[in-house]
């Protein structure tokens, strides 16, 4: 998908001033963090719903993070949602004909929550940062005050070096900022000149490689198709948060799917969860009334699960389901499938259960894979590009010995 930005807006971006650097004014922290939030675009194609479902998470999250004392994400997530659904998503087309329930919910959320929390955080932030800069002053203070005459003299080359030596760190960390973005566009403008190309990827179980992408269709349980919903959801992390998942997950999943299993058909499943200080904790699987056969799965009646979330205040991690007659690798619809979760948050994970060859998968799509799929608009099974991997298991999910709520709605 067209990024709408270009790479000199992004160097300039990349030039800004650091929040963590407390060199810096409180003031100039802030607006770092305020200029991070602000990145929020909408895409005409994609359904408000899909936004509005999107900011209730979002709202989740940062009501999270307050709770845990991550001031900085929480600011940044409120900010991004009062953006979003105050200057942004109006403009969509299809705003004023939207009527769901999400809609009066995000209405109230703006009213009662996020307008006084943004101003709250930014006035402990403020308030952290101000106390951190007279730190950084009085250290400052003191090296010079333990200078002798000898150190006098060599001050000037010392001072020279010390803001060399910072300069190039700044340059340095601007560099490899500019770099990542640049790579993004590159990615997405490979995979648009590229078009529809036959070929498959290899794949990987978690383990090591397994063999190329069979010629399979799954019907994705849910469809958003937008990278703006990653830019609104996002944080602005430079890292995964680590995502906990319990040992005994994927055993009793299939045992719900043992009965589809048996017949060969597939059964899916939503992963949900809560923020445990800065890492994501799978602890419920809601398996939703569905439509299923040998090489598909389709959630039905999903204001079910929706209110079971709502109701239990659960973020969506990812997704679940079985390969009854093959083994584990995401197909070119799961890619799609995934890259809607992904995209409204960078550590959604796709797990792959294939009873038949007692395998288990845990994946998420590269850099080049969101970039593709993000692009592409063809449905049912299609060929991908073959030349870089779309797909990778997971590196950022730690298993646990926590308990799982499973909950079957069929």
């Amino acid at each position: 998908m067209e990024q709408n930005f270009s790479l000199n807006s992004l160097r300039k971006m990349c030039s800004e001033g650091d929040h963590r650097d407390a060199s810096l004014s409180a003031g100039q922290r802030v607006r770092a963090l305020a200029k991070m939030a602000a990145s929020v675009d909408v895409d005409q194609d994609v359904e408000p719903r899909c936004y509005f479902r999107a900011g209730l998470e979002m709202e989740r999250l940062a009501d999270g993070y307050l709770r845990q004392g991550g001031l900085e994400n929480a600011f940044v997530l409120y900010t991004k949602f009062i953006t979003l659904f105050v200057e942004k998503l109006p403009a969509h087309k299809d705003y004023q004909h939207c009527r769901v329930p999400e809609k009066h919910v995000i209405m109230k959320k703006l009213q009662e929550v996020a307008f006084c929390r943004k101003d709250e955080l930014q006035k402990r932030l403020e308030y952290k940062y101000g106390k951190e800069h007279a730190h950084f002053l009085q250290v400052q203070e003191a090296s010079a005050g333990r200078r002798g005459p000898l150190d006098e003299e060599r001050r000037g080359p010392l001072e020279a070096e010390r803001e060399r030596v910072a300069a190039m760190h700044r340059s340095q960390l601007a560099t490899e900022q500019f770099a990542y973005f640049e790579e993004q566009l590159t990615c997405q403008e490979a995979a648009k000149r590229r078009g529809e190309v036959a070929g498959h990827q290899p794949i990987g179980d978690g383990v090591g490689l397994v063999g190329a992408v069979p010629n399979r269709t799954t019907r994705p349980p849910v469809s958003h198709s937008a990278a703006t919903l990653h830019a609104a959801y996002g944080v602005g992390a430079e890292h995964l948060r680590r995502t906990l998942l319990p040992r005994t997950l994927t055993s009793r999943f299939l045992l719900l799917a043992d009965r589809n299993s048996a017949r060969g058909i597939e059964t899916c499943g939503v992963l949900c969860g809560r923020l445990q200080r800065d890492a994501l904790a799978v602890t419920h699987v809601v398996v939703p009334k569905q439509s299923a056969g040998p090489d598909f799965c389709a959630m039905e009646d999903v204001e079910e699960l929706f209110g079971f979330q709502d109701k239990h205040q659960l973020l969506t991690l990812g997704w679940i389901h079985t390969h009854p007659t093959q083994t584990v690798f995401l197909s070119s619809v799961d890619l799609h499938t995934h890259a809607a979760y992904q995209l409204m948050l960078a550590e959604a994970i796709a797990i792959v259960c294939a009873p038949k060859h007692n395998r288990v998968g845990v994946f998420r799509l590269t850099c080049v894979g969101m970039s593709e799929v993000s692009a592409c608009r063809l449905q049912g099974f299609h060929p991908h590009s073959g030349e870089t991997p779309l797909f990778s298991a997971c590196a950022h999910v730690h298993m646990t010995d926590a308990d799982v709520t499973m909950l079957d709605l069929r």
